[in-house]
């Protein structure tokens, strides 16, 4: 269980989902580790917020545990959105742990925001990769059969393909260099958000148990204020691709992130 999230599911204001699927990693595989070793590390934090005057625990989290992986992203994926969209229709917000990044399509589907919102290294703007289009590197382009459109934080690097994809109007894409000057433009306000943290947004220094390491990325005080900024318009949240490859450093900030959305979000109700 993610510390402090004992609420009854039926009381519940926010409903933590683990989706370990680790099945088109394409360096480091591990993610189907991500779920427990967040929950792992978040043993540490403290339960009580001085910035929002709160407890983590007074604040209605519930862990349903992890949808457990098969082989079959299709079904998988159909079956996590099911999942969640039970969650949505509980008037409760989802909080999926990942897993690679590909879970976030089912959560998108659930949720049916007006806007995706991620911190990624990667553009994920691909059609296929590896001729597999359900993969970690399809993800935003998958979450624009939904939302209207895409803001892609912290990306450095994709392919040509995916760079002309961005150019259109429904990408905005926000370099590493400024994310820090960021904030969410006021259309926003009034729409539905689905807020996803790919953790190799932040740089390997800061977050090194990822699946696709990208240098020059962000500090985790730079995640930290993007997540704050849009929690109060989300009304979904997912943190992926954590895995075992480090000395916890990944999963700790991942803990961390997901602790900070609640906060603010209860905080803005």
């Amino acid at each position: 269980m993610f510390p402090g999230a004992g609420a009854a599911r039926d009381d519940a204001n926010y409903v933590v989902v683990g989706a370990p699927l680790d099945v088109s990693t394409t360096f480091q595989p591990g993610t189907r580790f991500g779920p427990d070793r967040i929950r792992r590390f978040a043993r540490t934090f403290d339960d009580y917020d001085r910035r929002t005057d709160a407890h983590f625990s007074d604040l209605f989290v519930h862990d349903q545990g992890d949808v457990r992986a098969w082989d079959d992203a299709a079904e998988y994926l159909d079956y996590l959105e099911g999942v969640v969209t039970d969650v949505v229709w509980d008037d409760a917000v989802p909080l999926v742990l990942g897993g690679e990044h590909t879970v976030s399509v089912a959560g998108v589907r659930a949720v049916d925001p007006d806007a995706f919102v991620c911190l990624d290294a990667h553009l994920d703007l691909r059609e296929a990769y590896d001729g597999n289009e359900l993969s970690h590197a399809t993800v935003a382009r998958h979450a624009l059969d939904v939302a209207d459109e895409a803001f892609v934080l912290g990306a450095r690097t994709g392919s040509e393909d995916e760079w002309d994809r961005a150019e259109r109007d429904d990408v905005t894409v926000v370099p590493p260099e400024d994310v820090g000057e960021w904030s969410p433009p006021e259309r926003l306000r009034e729409r539905s958000v689905y807020l996803s943290v790919d953790i190799d947004a932040a740089d390997p220094s800061v977050a090194p148990g990822t699946g696709t390491t990208e240098p020059f990325g962000l500090e985790g005080r730079e995640l930290r204020d993007v997540v704050r900024a849009v929690a109060p318009l989300s009304d979904g949240f997912d943190v992926v691709e954590v895995n075992d490859r480090d000395d916890g450093q990944a999963a700790t900030l991942a803990g961390k992130l997901l602790r900070e959305f609640v906060f603010t979000h209860a905080a803005s109700e």
